[in-house]
């Protein structure tokens, strides 16, 4: 019953076997391995952009922060959601790989940017001639951190708004494959085609061991990136053992099967925790990840019998039983029916 994070679960077991095959004899370092040739092709066919530039990281926060710096200059302001991952949790990364670009917080709902908003912001921005920030990138995050997911015309609504100040646009993807699996559009569809520029195509949340790929669909970039990257201390010197992982990632399309296990998993725990007396989902599940709200005598019963989930607010060990606490469940790809039931019983108790 462990639904704290999806970077907890277990490497998948292709992904194990094609490091333990990468790990024979000798392979050039740097990113010259054969490997990464085969994941620039598998990436190019997969997002159907045979000219992108494809680059590997480890965490989702080099691949976020090193994209977003170079689509910025220090002096700019960067564009994202209020509760934007590279807000809440990249301890300044995004600020300090930028030289000093700021971040502008755009109110959303549900996790998602309007466009009506994000126009706001924008405009709101720039307006004071050498004395204010300029305008920057904007970063879009699909899946959101509440766990809801931007359709294809939301996203174009969104990349629109940008294109009318003449801004480039990021995507954190973190869980970029259980966005994909969520709406049915192809990858090409949910990246390039709607209007974004360089992608974070996460695959440590989803069965990798820690391997992120930043795509740049216009290879324009591509040279400041490598420096970028080097310069971050982020170019891994056994390059091969990235590219293992990312190339079994995308054989086969096991990526999008991972995604959508772990999205099946979270509606399969949301339509149990959904019959539940006293029981309030706070945003409608979309993906992996639910957020919901029940008795605090539940969760300590929950707890009591070793489930692992994070509470949002309030303290489990509280006096008053009957206090509602927000509890934020994420599946991964490993998560067993059986698990998600029981969990789903003790919580009607």
């Amino acid at each position: 019953m462990f639904f704290a994070s999806d970077n907890a679960g277990p490497v998948h077991p292709e992904i194990m076997d094609a490091m333990a095959r990468a790990n024979n004899g000798y392979a050039m370092p740097y990113g010259a391995d054969a490997l990464m040739d085969q994941v620039r092709a598998q990436i190019r066919e997969t997002f159907e952009a045979p000219e992108a530039a494809v680059y590997l990281v480890a965490t989702g926060t080099a691949a976020n922060v090193l994209a977003l710096a170079t689509l910025s200059q220090p002096f700019q302001t960067i564009f994202c959601s209020n509760r934007a991952h590279i807000h809440e949790d990249e301890c300044n990364a995004p600020e300090f790989f930028s030289g000093g670009a700021k971040l502008t917080l755009v109110p959303t709902n549900d996790a998602k940017m309007t466009p009506h908003n994000l126009r706001k912001a924008i405009i709101s921005e720039g307006t004071r001639g050498v004395h204010g920030p300029q305008r920057g990138p904007v970063s879009i995050t699909n899946v959101t951190e509440c766990g809801t997911v931007y359709s294809v015309p939301e996203l174009r609504a969104l990349t629109q708004v940008a294109r009318e100040f003449d801004l480039p646009v990021h995507l954190d993807g973190a869980r970029f494959a259980n966005a994909v699996a969520a709406t049915g559009a192809s990858p090409a569809e949910m990246s390039w085609k709607s209007g974004v520029d360089v992608l974070s195509f996460g695959g440590t949340k989803n069965g990798a061991m820690g391997v992120e790929a930043v795509i740049f669909f216009d290879p324009k970039h591509a040279w400041e990136f490598e420096l970028r990257r080097k310069r971050g201390a982020h170019l891994f010197s056994k390059h091969r053992f990235l590219s293992a992982q990312m190339s079994a990632y995308l054989n086969d399309g096991l990526w999008l099967d991972l995604a959508t296990r772990a999205n099946a998993a979270n509606a399969r725990l949301a339509r149990g925790l959904k019959s539940i007396e006293n029981l309030e989902y706070v945003h409608e599940p979309q993906a992996n990840i639910s957020f919901a709200k029940w008795p605090r005598a539940s969760h300590r019963r929950l707890h009591d019998a070793g489930a692992m989930y994070y509470i949002m607010n309030g303290q489990l060990n509280g006096d008053n039983l009957g206090c509602a606490l927000m509890a934020r469940m994420v599946c991964d790809w490993s998560a067993t029916n059986e698990n998600i039931d029981r969990f789903t019983e003790l919580a009607r108790g």
